[in-house]
């Protein structure tokens, strides 16, 4: 062990007390230097200062629109990636996540029919499903629920009736 291997132990450094006389070496200016705006009492830039030239987040684009604080975003699940299950097995969130088609258990889930197709009865419990994918389960004689609101029927609907 060497000279530059060595440290204090943690909290046995003191504070340095600055102002208390020339005897102490941090008398008169106090380490603050002298004069100017960062010697007086309250003498400090705001954050993003700089000397006055054009700060840089001034100099950023300003883009149109908005984030949606309300946006939902779902974990996407394709029909053919569900024949890893046994047949007439229950498919949700929770089996999704063990077998590693989704990342997250509580974030909702949507059932698409994208790649592949179904060659097996399931049972699935999702968040949201396209009218295809559903389509292609109830072609297996599978079900599946959604969580979905059902939508109110529609002005011209309630007319016809």
């Amino acid at each position: 062990m060497s000279l530059l291997e060595l440290s204090s132990k943690t909290g046995s450094k003191k504070r340095k007390r600055v102002g208390r006389g020339n005897a102490s070496g941090h008398g008169t200016y106090s380490c603050k230097g002298m004069k100017g705006q960062t010697a007086r009492s309250g003498g400090r830039r705001r954050p993003g200062f700089e000397g006055g030239q054009t700060p840089y987040l001034r100099k950023m684009p300003k883009l149109k629109g908005f984030k949606n604080p309300n946006r939902v975003e779902y974990q996407a699940i394709n029909v053919g990636d569900l024949n890893m299950f046994e047949d007439k097995a229950t498919v949700n969130a929770e089996t999704l996540y063990s077998k590693n088609l989704i990342s997250k258990k509580n974030k909702p889930v949507k059932l698409l029919a994208g790649k592949g197709s179904l060659e097996k009865t399931l049972t699935i419990e999702v968040d949201k499903a396209s009218k295809k994918a559903i389509e292609l389960v109830e072609a297996k004689k599978g079900k599946v629920k959604t969580k979905e609101k059902e939508a109110e029927p529609k002005k011209e609907e309630l007319k016809n009736q």
